[in-house]
């Protein structure tokens, strides 16, 4: 009997160990993939220039990705910045002054943005945003603006990270033991001076890893970044220049212009660069939280 529960132990943890090899092996595989469908393309231009050059010419097989890798730097960018004080203030209240039955009520509606399909999200951002921007926004920094604009991505993506962002915190507030806040409160310290000192510095790390997450969704966002950003291969200047973002260019293009000699692989090198931003950016956010653990430990 103690045989076939060791047996049966020992089956439990090799499954599990195969299925982990199996999810490390997939992201692997998809880097591999991609990097192999891109050899044509980096045998046929150096690195330097494809990563550096402004130059987007498919039929002159001059493919410079410059363009859209600043114009997806700066659509993420401005979607955090956007985003990320609108929920940590959100999250502070929800979790730290608003009453039980208001939590209850609010966030389910915040939690039901983040069931909206992300070409809901463009449609509204072509509808309210870019008319917002076009007429009330742009005209008073710039002489004109047709609206489609990183501007418009950012905010767009924007509201589509809010409800993850807050969602996350909110989790890592409520893990905070609640006897800190006691004591800290027993001290004669305020709510507010309670959060920012107990709560906020002991969910430091957790609000590091919501704004990682955030940022990969924000980076990997497609659809209702390609309806509003304009999709123009050029350098954006300031916020109300048009841009396209890489996920934006792998979507509006692939199967299209296949015949078009390399463009297959620019596509898929494309894909790779997005892929490698990505890693290392949630790579450093690793090195990040290891260090805030070591120096809260």
């Amino acid at each position: 009997m103690k045989n076939i529960r060791l047996l049966k132990d020992s089956f439990v943890s090799k499954s599990f160990l195969a299925l982990t090899i199996l999810s490390i092996s997939t992201v692997v595989l998809i880097g591999l993939g991609l990097f192999y469908k891109s050899i044509p393309i980096l045998n046929s231009t150096s690195l330097y220039n494809l990563l550096f050059s402004s130059e987007w010419k498919p039929f002159k097989e001059a493919f410079g990705f410059y363009p859209f890798i600043v114009g997806t730097l700066w659509v993420t960018a401005i979607a955090i910045i956007i985003a990320l004080p609108l929920s940590m203030l959100t999250a502070i209240y929800l979790s730290e002054y608003a009453h039980i039955r208001i939590r209850k009520l609010v966030l389910p509606l915040i939690e039901l943005l983040s069931g909206i399909p992300p070409v809901l999200y463009g449609v509204w951002g072509v509808l309210v945003i870019i008319p917002l921007i076009q007429d009330h926004i742009a005209p008073h920094f710039v002489e004109f603006s047709t609206g489609y604009s990183v501007l418009a991505g950012g905010i767009v993506l924007a509201i589509m990270i809010f409800p993850l962002i807050i969602s996350i915190v909110i989790e890592v507030f409520v893990n905070v033991p609640q006897d800190l806040r006691n004591a800290s409160l027993s001290l004669g310290a305020t709510q507010w001076q309670t959060t920012k000192k107990v709560v906020l510095r002991k969910s430091t790390d957790g609000i590091v890893a919501a704004v990682v997450l955030a940022i990969s969704r924000a980076f990997g966002e497609t659809i209702a970044v390609l309806m509003v950003c304009g999709n123009l291969a050029q350098v954006p200047q300031n916020i109300f220049d048009s841009a396209y973002p890489l996920p934006a260019l792998i979507a509006n293009n692939y199967g299209e212009m296949m015949s078009i000699p390399m463009y297959d692989s620019a596509l898929m090198f494309a894909a790779l660069l997005l892929f490698v931003i990505i890693f290392l950016f949630n790579a450093l956010s690793r090195i990040i939280l290891y260090r805030i653990e070591k120096r809260n430990n």
